[in-house]
């Protein structure tokens, strides 16, 4: 399934303050995950898979990086049971760009996805996705979404 997101990502010094914000504004707490995505090397874009306990996902997406609010294409497969093989397959044909090991607390509001994520060696990061699944919502819509929580959580 290919889906559009427009998303941001910002360090986070008080991740406590957002979670009471998005508690008080109706949020829907999923849980706290313990994740390690793994990156693999592509020629374009990223390919990562993700292994956790409420999300295991394999990821692949395109944007443009720069600072602020980013468009992505993105990519998902949500394999069934362990994913050691699939991990050991990409492994060996890609190679292993980076390991990434971090505990996230996953929110929503309507179609906007929050992470207030706690990585090893980096510290604490908000990331807002605004994603339509469907093709429905629009760029646009997409983009105002994030603006207007860039603003809040400024």
């Amino acid at each position: 399934m290919t889906h559009l997101n427009i998303e941001f990502k910002a360090p986070c010094p008080g991740p406590e303050k957002i979670e009471q914000w998005l508690l008080e504004n109706g949020a829907d707490y999923k849980g706290e995950d313990h994740q390690i995505d793994t990156y693999f090397q592509v020629a374009e874009g990223r390919l990562k898979l993700r292994e956790g306990t409420i999300e295991k996902t394999l990821i692949r997406y395109h944007r443009k990086e720069v600072k602020g609010v980013k468009k992505s294409i993105v990519s998902l497969y949500h394999p069934e049971g362990e994913t050691n093989s699939l991990k050991e397959i990409l492994a060996s044909s890609l190679g292993i760009f980076t390991v990434v090991d971090k505990k996230r607390k996953i929110f929503f509001i309507d179609n906007v996805k929050f992470h207030l994520d706690t990585v090893q060696s980096l510290g604490t990061f908000l990331e807002v996705e605004a994603i339509d699944l469907t093709g429905d919502i629009g760029e646009i819509k997409l983009k105002e979404q994030c603006d207007f929580y860039t603003r809040i959580f400024r």
